[in-house]
């Protein structure tokens, strides 16, 4: 039996236990084998070593967090628990533990799981990146971040984002305006991670004068983009045509990062997402890397991580179905 008392200093103890101990209750959800009781600034595990001493690393972590970020959301504190949370101890001094940029009002904005840091180490090493996975796992928001860091440090000179205008089962021909009216629906994710990292007058000026350019990937064709940091979000909505195109636009000094939900393919049926095609042919050409996310990687909404294995598992379901009727017609 072990016994470990953790004393807190430097912050309140309700900002990092919660309101009627609801932070609390998670670690004591998350380690059952264990009694995890506070009073005071102490915190008191007690239990098998093998687990008392994980739950003391999760609560140092806990702290160092709010420590240096002056928040810690319930969602942060299950990433840590699930060995997700890119912050810690020997890994705050890589390059990629740190805040990639310092955003609105000076807020860190920072490879929050494992596959995210993976991301930034390989956008680094790396002129093409493609990085696959479901919505919520920050695939557009961490290669905005990178984008916008490099045009700070002066990297590139512009930052170019693109999506293909695929229509996601709704039609938005009937919607009223002109051209850009009708296709910036389909751009409005790519703002929307702009302005957690840029001034609005800022964006208003980049985007004004064309250092910051958003725009649908057609608009891509017959261009040589050269000193930019590109981005291609939503890829799997791209045609193997399409995807070729946009990759043989890059010029010499271009860095790309390309994002893509294969579970979301928005193409009519008939059609073949183009980013299997690119996957397949590109998995082993120097200079291209490749990271794949997943639910443990999802920094949205505590259900959107169950929403996505329960999809997941009926997918599987589904296939092994159809593979078992296609066997049974063989016989």
């Amino acid at each position: 039996m072990s016994e470990i008392i953790l004393t807190i200093q430097g912050i309140n103890p309700v900002d990092l236990l919660g309101e009627k101990d609801s932070k609390l209750n998670i670690l004591k959800k998350a380690y059952p084998e264990i009694s995890i009781t506070s009073r005071g600034n102490n915190i008191k595990i007690v239990g098998e070593k093998k687990f008392t001493q994980k739950a003391k690393n999760t609560v140092e972590r806990m702290v160092s967090k709010l420590k240096k970020e002056k928040s810690l959301s319930t969602e942060e504190i299950k990433s840590i628990v699930n060995g997700n949370y890119v912050m810690d101890l020997e890994e705050e001094s890589l390059h990629s533990g740190k805040a990639i940029i310092h955003g609105k009002g000076g807020k860190a904005i920072k490879a929050r799981t494992r596959n995210q840091k993976k991301m930034v180490q390989l956008s680094e090493s790396n002129d093409i990146l493609f990085a696959i996975g479901p919505a919520g796992t920050g695939k557009t928001y961490t290669a905005v971040a990178l984008a916008v860091r490099a045009l700070k440090n002066r990297m590139v000179k512009k930052i170019i984002m693109t999506r293909p205008a695929v229509e996601a089962g709704e039609s938005l021909g009937f919607l009223p305006g002109d051209l850009k009216d009708k296709i910036d629906p389909y751009l409005r994710p790519l703002y929307d991670a702009l302005n957690d990292m840029l001034p609005n007058e800022k964006i208003d000026f980049f985007t004004g004068n064309g250092t910051i350019e958003v725009a649908p990937l057609a608009f891509m064709r017959g261009r040589t983009l050269n000193n930019a940091f590109i981005i291609l979000d939503e890829a799997q909505n791209a045609t193997s045509t399409q995807l070729k195109m946009f990759l043989t636009r890059l010029g010499p000094s271009a860095k790309c990062i390309i994002t893509g939900d294969l579970s979301q393919v928005d193409l009519p049926r008939h059609q073949k997402s183009g980013l299997y095609t690119a996957l397949d042919i590109l998995s082993d050409l120097s200079g291209v890397g490749f990271v794949k996310l997943d639910a443990e990687d999802v920094v949205r909404h505590r259900l959107v991580k169950d929403i996505i294995i329960r999809y997941n598992d009926f997918g599987e379901r589904l296939r092994a179905l159809k593979e078992e009727k296609k066997r049974a017609e063989e016989k």
